[in-house]
């Protein structure tokens, strides 16, 4: 045999007749065959015998051509008449019209007009197979005959099944009612060779005599409860039927002498049992191919067949890549270096008489079954080595006729296929409206006669788990329930989920439920559809229809009795769940790893023993690095299994995978690979990296998985340990130890892996599960393990910087998803080395990212968020400069006035009826914490924004302290008004509980609501006071609940209500003092600009009530026992307590007060200083009691002696301020520890030295924090940034003064501020603490390398003069240039930084700008838009619009990027001149030569010398489309934007239509250059036109000046004689908006996109429609977005009027509508949208 290409049979015999003129009879080249066997002629003769052999047949019947020697006429070809008397005399008793009608149709489907439709060939052929079966089963309709021979159902599309239908009824051919086929009872009679079988068609049955000759009766089978007994003849393995009436005889080919493996459990339903019957119908006469979606049964149905017949089923898994020589014969190598022929499974099947199961033939490229068609038609089979298969009475006549044994004839090279042999091939349906041509082509039509096998339907399925595993209990009925809406779903996307549900995987759910009954069902779901991984549209979508199915996913709360994972003796448990442990002798294999326990951990072990104890083989997916390996490894430490491991990789073959050569003493030895000492041992086998070997590498796993049988490479077999094989101890079989397990490892399909898809392939055959990094909580315990040594703070920073970088993964902005090995990694590291920086360390993780620049700005924005300084510069440090406190003043004392003896004032005591607790309405948000030191070191610690509503005013601020001392695990409350609304957030977690509390409070008409929150001592229960209505609420943030105490009766409220109407009481507000609510649960109101004070108890709901003598200006909490009290003219009073059994104090005495200069009071602060902090502040040694207080006309002061010295004179110390105006809104807050006053000041009242920084950084300012450090003397003004948005009633309300800024304070001392726009910020300002932070952000940012600056001199044309320092600004504004004031930079001849002369260099603290180089980028920027003919004022323009999105841009560049790289798979490229050698070359080079010649590795290269090869080797490279391949084409967006009128009008109200064209901007800007993967055309429509061409994807726009010219002006499209014009300007998309005519064609315009798109050849289509949710045809516009299944449409509502966005979309398909009104969420959007398909193996 040489080397080369296998040459047809037909190319042979054309070379034999034109070189050797042979043209001899049949019966000649049969004597020249047998001559030819006996060594007497040439092997030219053989040849052209075999091929004359091949083309006779029986005489009697005329040879039809095949399919693919036919040749298509203009129009319907005549059918001869010869055709139709062939059929007559084959079936006689059939109706003669049938017949006619039958082939009226054969020749109808092979017409010119069927092929236009893209139909394939009729298989006229099979039109002999057809009548054969109508004459034994004259009930069947021709209809059901046909559509076995054309099942075009399932191949065609509408069009093309309508025209085929049009076809059959035009002939009268319809299949209106599925026959009823029933195999209803067969039995034998004692002692007589004949039985009596009934089968039964639509009711009529038919009594058929089975013919037994040996009378052996072997096996049973159930049918609808009746015993079936089973014969066959053993000699010629056929069972013999005849009809009662005795008028026609035929065979049923049946097993040679029964299974050797039982089949498994099979629970029979009618519809089963029917196709069985109609399966045993086309037994009768042809080859069976069964098509039917993954896991529904087909290989059951199959098994269940081969036992009532008793075959012994061969299977053999067809793969792509399989070839012709695969599926016939192999080279193998014997242990002395010879290589020889190998039988095939096929070739083996036909010589034992097997069923011959091909298994995935819709896998298998159709060039490879070209080999089998003689096989199939003619039952004859030329093999690759000379020998051949011929049909069985051939061969018994040869052997008759030459007289010659079989003994000869097997050395002569012929052999005998058995009788009984037949093929029943395996498939998955056509995928319609796919790319690639369908599997199902003319050729395979004339191979098999086809049954289409649906998925069970629910009662089945139920009936089925009902007999196996019990009663089903609600769950699983609901889980199985889903699974026929996924199947029956006309959502492709909920179609393609079914498959993940099929019958094969229920039964594995309802076996685990059996035994775990507890079992989440969501979480169920979620492990059998691998849920983690779909793309973020699948996964909405199963959610959504999990939800309507009922089944909810209740979080399982693990206690410590649950989180065990323990080894007791023999028992091993993990959870609930306890398992026996394994006695082995190969304690060698028994994995020994460090391994620490962390929650989540524990779970996925405690489902992995779980299902490993009900004998389901693992697969374990998951993205790398996230610690498949431990966990099998950890799992079989436990339960002490030994372990085999292999790893697989891109150039695993079947042959490794079963084998693997080994080099011994200079031969090649090929030793059992781990697959069969696993095998063979019990042992269980991890297969690692399986998503990297070729899928029809692993798919060769399924029958062992599934049948417990599989063929190795060199011919041996495993089989099941019972297999009567074994015990007949037949060589060459292997049986499966009862111990033996898989666990298979893969990483996710697609990018960046590039695996192949396994878990599409395979996943239903395993028990799957899902294994994500750790959470949060399991990571950071895990890694406290692997670090104890390293700072809890920098755990906890790694955590959650990794966490969101692969949130970022999954949205495809980062390309790498960054798993938990790279942290152990990065933690080790600093354990093991502690000296060495964080930055260094996580630099060494993301150096290979720094080739992409967006992924790199992606990478650093997210670890600076989460304070990892990457790239920071030591000597970044930005602390607020320090201010000399002013010198302290003496400024006079109180005096208590005992001598004027107290006054009593009354109390009165009541209780308070609190109303029921109203449950409020709460939502959660995320919280998206930034850490605020990354790049440079301040007092700002961290910020995040509150989600306000958008015309929400900021109205209060408070603290809940955790008593942890970490400012991070407080409870930060914030309150909104416009509407009343409480946010509720843990900085350290991740979300913020929104809370709506305005249905609790009723404010006076006319005034606007002024609160105060105050906690209660613990985190959960707030106290919220409005000032105007004097409204209590006792808030429980914990229960969302809210409980209203009045303050005053019905009727109270009533008058007052009515006597402030009518104008006679003017309005007053009540203050809530907060500060007893630390100690106690009393909370003080008191009336300001009135004399009442109220004392409220919340706990008892108890107050006391009290009435002043004078009207009162502020009270302030000196002492528990002690309140101070300022009148409305400046009078200061002390009221105390007569006993200290008193409930509140109510003893009055007045203070003379003889400090005029202290101002109005602000605050008093309940704690005193420490004595060592009081002798610092105060300048000398003092141990006294003091009060510090806050006034209008000083930074703090110092009263001695007080309140406890109140029978003395008490001195008062100050810091002079001048005076400032007071303000509700800046409060003060007193920090113990370090002796300091904080508050927020206005930007005015803080001195310009204090903001120079900011103003030269153009920074915008809300304010200040004025620190008042009374121990240091020191004053700190610490800039508050601006907030970036306001809503429209906050810019009303603060339009003429400052916008507002609260503060509170935390724990560790630190400050907590909120602004206008609802930035929230942790705030550091003690020096001990900030030195502290310092020195371990210095730490973390180490000894960073330095960098080199270039310096390039270019002269300017201007020269220096003389040195001056030059003008002095008094604003100290920042100057560039001018060569005129000091401090500028890049001057030439002042004091400055940057310029090119000068005196000296002088910093006034400005940014330092290269004034050449500015001049240069300005000039190359100038000639750029020359270039472009862009003025400058439409550059400034576009980088309006372009700015605003430029993340956005590089965001969707990077998915972009790697939607690119996923088609990218580099392959094998055979035949090169360079490269590793190609074992196969290697295989046919030994052919050449003689079989004794030894496979030595030094004789390699000397035996292809000796051939005179030279392309013997193969490498990898990208691998161009094969001739014949559907060629790759480009996908194509079409974006559908609105430019209505209500763009326009609702423009002003939400920026719709400016964000619409920064969208269109976005698409430009980051399409540009992928325009070779996707193209993309922009279509307007308003009411004017559903059509308005902005962008043709002919002529994507590739400057600025065309994006900008797109979004100004409406394209279209005018044709020259030569080339077309890209643009033309008619008017600007806005002034569209503006001025066209009112009305709306959105349904209109998507719908012609997606018509108009569905016509184009693309890889893929997709629609995304741009709009605001003003939609009132929701309905219809569902059905237009899912009207075609070729284009995939999506819409994108980016403009709401409150949630009218949120309920279209509820009503819109699931993952078809997105809400997107913050234009930084499009690229996740667009993404989400092409993972939706890109992800799916095609």
């Amino acid at each position: 045999m040489g080397i080369g290409r296998d040459r047809s049979e037909s190319e042979e015999h054309e070379e034999l007749v034109e070189e050797e003129g042979m043209g001899l009879t049949c019966e000649e080249m049969e004597a020249a065959l047998k001559e030819d066997k006996t060594g007497k002629t040439s092997v030219r003769v053989s040849a052209y015998a075999s091929w004359m052999r091949s083309r006779q047949v029986d005489s009697s019947v005329p040879v039809l051509r095949k399919p693919n020697d036919r040749t298509r006429n203009s129009s319907i070809r005549p059918w001869k008449p010869d055709h139709l008397d062939r059929l007559h005399a084959l079936a006689p008793s059939v109706d003669p019209a049938q017949i006619s009608h039958l082939l009226s149709c054969c020749y109808a489907l092979l017409s010119q007009e069927s092929t236009s439709l893209g139909l394939p060939d009729f298989p006229a052929d099979n039109l002999e197979t057809a009548v054969a079966i109508l004459e034994r089963f004259p009930s069947l309709p021709p209809y059901e005959v046909l559509y076995r021979l054309y099942p075009y159902k399932c191949f065609v599309g509408r069009e093309g099944k309508q025209a085929v239908e049009d076809i059959l009824n035009t002939f009268n051919i319809t299949g209106d009612r599925k026959p009823a086929v029933a195999l209803q009872q067969i039995t034998l009679s004692q002692g007589q060779y004949s039985g009596q079988a009934q089968l039964s068609v639509n009711g009529q049955q038919s009594d058929v005599k089975v013919n037994n000759k040996l009378g052996t009766h072997i096996g049973g089978h159930m049918v609808k409860g009746v015993s079936l007994a089973i014969d066959w003849t053993a000699d010629d393995g056929e069972i013999g039927f005849c009809l009662l009436h005795g008028v026609a005889m035929f065979q049923v080919p049946c097993g040679s002498g029964g299974r050797m493996t039982p089949a498994p459990s099979f629970v029979h339903t009618p519809y089963q049992d029917q196709l069985l019957a109609e399966m045993l119908q086309s037994h009768l006469v042809h080859d069976i191919c069964l098509i039917g979606p993954r896991g529904c049964g087909k290989s059951a149905t199959v098994r269940t067949l081969s036992d009532i017949l008793g075959y012994n089923i061969e299977p053999i898994v067809l793969y792509q890549d399989m070839s012709s020589r695969d599926l016939i014969q192999q080279r193998t190598t014997l242990s002395n270096g010879d290589t020889v022929w190998k039988y095939s499974p096929l070739v083996t099947a036909a010589l034992e008489g097997k069923l011959a199961v091909l298994d995935g033939v819709h896998r298998i490229h159709p060039s490879t079954l070209a080999v089998v068609h003689r096989l199939v038609h003619d039952r004859e089979l030329q093999l690759h080595d000379g020998q051949r298969l011929i049909r069985h009475d051939r061969y018994d006549d040869l052997k008759t006729q030459h007289s010659l044994s079989d003994e000869q004839l097997r050395q002569s090279g012929v052999l005998r296929i058995h009788p009984s042999f037949r093929m029943v091939a395996l498939a998955e349906p056509p995928e319609q409206n796919s790319s690639g041509a369908p599997w199902l082509s003319t050729e395979l039509l004339s191979l098999f006669v086809f049954h289409e096998m649906r998925p069970l339907a629910l009662q089945e399925e139920l009936q089925i788990v009902q007999q196996l595993f019990g009663k089903v209990n609600p769950t699983l009925s609901r889980i199985m329930e889903l699974a026929h809406q996924l199947r029956e779903s006309t959502d492709p996307t909920l179609r393609s989920l079914a498959g993940s549900l099929s019958t094969r995987q229920l039964l594995r759910v309802a076996r685990r439920m059996a035994r775990y009954p507890s079992d989440n069902p969501v979480d169920t779901i979620h492990r059998a559809c691998l849920a983690r991984f779909l793309p973020t549209v699948a996964r909405q979508a199963l959610d959504t229809a999990v939800s309507k199915a009922g089944l909810s996913a209740s979080p399982r709360i693990l206690g410590p009795e649950e989180l065990v994972c323990e080894v007791d003796g023999d028992l091993v448990r993990i959870g609930r769940t306890t398992a026996q442990r394994y006695h082995t002798t190969a304690e060698s294999k028994v994995p020994d790893i460090l391994f620490f326990d962390v929650p989540q951990h524990i779970t996925t072990l405690e489902w992995l023993l779980q299902d490993f104890t009900l004998g389901e083989h693992l697969l374990l997916v998951g993205n790398q690095g996230v610690g498949k390996n431990k966990l099998a490894d950890r799992l079989l430490q436990l339960l002490h299994r030994p372990r085999e491991y292999i790893q697989l990789h891109r150039d695993t073959t079947v042959q490794t995978l079963t084998l693997q050569p080994t080099v011994k003493n200079g031969l090649v030895v090929y030793e059992d690979s781990p697959l069969v000492q696993a095998v063979k041992l019990g042992h269980v086998l991890v297969v690692d990296e399986a998503d990297k070997a070729p899928t029809h590498v692993t798919c060769i796993l399924k029958t062992l998985v599934e049948s417990g049988e599989m063929i190795l490479s060199d011919g041996r077999r495993i089989v099941p340990s019972d297999d009567p094989r074994v015990l007949a101890g037949i060589p060459g079989i292997i049986p499966i130890h009862p111990d033996f397990k898989m666990i298979i490892l893969a990483n996710r399909p697609g990018f960046p892996f590039l695996g192949n898809d396994f878990f599409g392939a395979l996943g239903d055959l395993f028990s799957c599960h899902a294994v994500d990094n750790p959470s949060p909580e399991s990571e950071l315990s895990l890694l406290k393990q692997y670090g104890p040594d390293v700072p809890v703070k920098v755990i906890e920073r790694l955590v959650k910087a990794f966490g969101e970088l692969r949130i970022k993964a999954d949205q495809g902005l980062v390309q790498y998803p960054y798993s938990t090995r790279e942290v152990v990694n990065i933690v080790r590291h600093l354990q093991e080395f502690q000296g060495e920086s964080l930055s260094s360390v996580v630099r060494n993780v993301f150096d290979f990212d720094r080739y992409s620049r967006e992924v790199q700005e992606t990478l650093i924005e997210t670890l600076h968020k989460h304070g990892i300084p990457m790239g920071a510069n030591p000597s970044n440090i930005n602390l607020a400069k320090e201010f000399p406190l002013p010198p302290m003043e003496h400024c006079g004392s109180w005096t208590t006035l005992h001598s004027q003896g107290p006054t009593q004032v009354p109390v009165e005591q009541r209780y308070l009826r609190p109303k029921p607790a109203v449950a409020l309405r709460r939502y959660q948000h995320n919280l998206d914490r930034v850490e605020a030191r990354a790049t440079s070191f301040s007092e700002m610690q961290s910020y995040w924004s509150v989600p306000f509503h958008e015309n929400s005013i900021i109205a209060g601020l408070t603290v809940s302290k955790s008593g942890t001392n970490n400012p991070l695990e407080d409870v930060i409350h914030v309150l909104t008004s416009n509407p009343l609304t409480l946010y509720s957030m843990i900085p350290s977690g991740d979300g913020i509980q929104e809370l709506f509390v305005q249905i609790m409070i009723s404010h006076q008409r006319g005034a606007r609501p002024q609160c105060t929150l105050a906690p209660l001592g613990d985190t959960t229960t707030l106290l919220l006071h409005e000032e105007t209505s004097n409204t209590l609420l006792l808030l429980d943030t914990g229960l969302g609940q809210a409980t209203s105490i009045p303050l005053q009766s019905t009727l109270e409220l009533a008058t007052e209500s009515f006597t402030r109407t009518l104008g006679n009481i003017p309005l007053t507000t009540w203050h809530l003092l907060p500060q007893l609510l630390d100690f106690s649960s009393v909370a003080i109101l008191y009336e300001s600009g009135g004399k009442r004070v109220e004392v409220v108890d919340v706990k008892s709901f108890s107050a006391l009530s009290m009435t002043l003598p004078f009207t009162i200006r502020s009270l302030h909490v000196a002492a528990v026992d002690k309140w101070l009290i300022q009148d409305s003219s400046g009078q200061k009073h002390l009221l105390s307590k007569r006993n200290p059994e008193d409930p509140c104090p109510n003893v009055l005495h007045s203070i003379a007060d003889s400090s005029p200069s202290l101002g109005a009071l602000t605050s008093c602060f309940l704690e005193p200083l420490e004595s060592e902090l009081l002798s610092q502040a105060i300048g000398q040694q003092l141990s006294s009691p003091h009060r510090i207080l806050s006034s209008s006309q000083s930074y703090a002061a110092l009263v001695i002696g007080f309140p406890d010295l109140d029978h003395s004179s008490n001195e008062i110390y100050l810091w002079p301020k001048e005076e400032h105006k007071l303000s509700s809104k800046h409060r003060s807050v007193f920090l113990r520890d370090f002796a300091q006053v904080v508050r927020t000041i206005p930007v005015s009242e803080a001195p310009k030295e204090a903001h120079m920084f900011e103003r030269s950084k153009g920074i915008g300012l809300a304010g200040f924090l004025e620190v008042v450090d009374l121990a240091n003397h020191k004053l700190r003004y610490i800039p508050v940034p601006q907030p970036h948005a306001i809503s429209p009633a906050t810019q009303w309300l603060y339009s003429t003064v400052e916008l507002p800024v609260l503060l509170a304070a935390t724990s560790d001392q630190g400050v907590v501020t909120v602004d206008a726009g609802g930035c929230v910020r942790l705030w550091e300002t003690g020096l001990e603490n900030l030195e502290k932070s310092l020195m371990e952000w210095r730490k973390m940012i180490g000894s960073e390398r330095d960098y080199l600056q270039l310096t390039v001199e270019r002269p300017s044309g201007l020269d220096v003069n003389a040195p001056k320092h030059g003008k002095v600004d008094e604003k100290g504004d920042p100057h560039v240039g001018g060569n005129t004031w000091a401090g500028g930079t890049g001057g030439r001849d002042t004091a400055g930084l940057g310029g090119k002369g000068g005196p000296y260099r002088l910093d006034a603290g400005h940014k330092v700008h290269q004034r050449a180089a500015h001049d240069m980028a300005q000039r190359a920027f100038k000639q750029r838009l020359r270039e472009i003919q862009m003025s400058e004022y439409d550059a400034t323009l576009y980088s309006k619009f372009a700015d605003a999105v430029s993340k956005q841009v590089q965001a969707l560049r990077v998915i972009l990027g790697t939607l690119q790289a996923k088609a990218k798979e580099r392959q094998w490229m055979k035949h090169q001149t360079s490269g590793e050698l190609d074992d196969a070359k290697l295989i046919e080079a030994f052919d050449i030569l003689d079989q004794s010649v030894v496979c030595r590795l030094s004789t390699e290269l000397r035996v292809l010398g000796l051939t005179g090869e030279r392309n013997i080797y193969r490498r990898r490279s990208d691998k161009e489309p094969e001739l014949g391949a559907p060629q790759m084409k480009p996908k194509r967006l079409r974006l559908v934007i609105d430019v209505s009128g209500s763009m326009y009008r609702f423009n002003s109200y939400d920026g719709r239509l400016d964000r619409e064209m920064e969208a269109v901007i976005l698409v430009m800007e980051a399409f540009q250059g992928h325009e070779g993967r996707i193209q993309y055309d922009v279509i307007g429509h308003s009411g004017e036109s559903s059509q308005i061409t902005f962008i043709s994807h002919d002529f994507p726009p590739s400057d600025n000046k065309q994006r900008l010219d797109t979004i100004k002006h409406c394209i279209i499209q005018f044709v020259s004689e030569k080339y077309p014009k890209p643009f033309s300007c008619l008017q600007t998309m806005h002034a569209h908006a503006q001025f066209c005519l009112s009305g709306d064609n959105t349904l209109e315009a998507t719908q012609e996109a997606i018509t108009s798109l569905s016509k184009v050849e693309c890889d893929e289509a997709i629609v995304v429609v741009l709009s605001d949710a003003n939609l009132e045809r929701p309905e219809q516009f569902a059905r237009v977005l899912t009207s075609d299944p070729k284009v995939n449409a999506y819409a994108i509502f980016i403009g709401s009027l409150g949630d009218q966005a949120s309920r279209l979309t509820s009503k819109l398909p699931s993952g078809r509508a997105f809400v997107c009104l913050d234009l930084k969420n499009i690229p996740q959007i667009l993404q989400q949208i092409f993972a939706a398909s890109v992800l799916n193996t095609r």
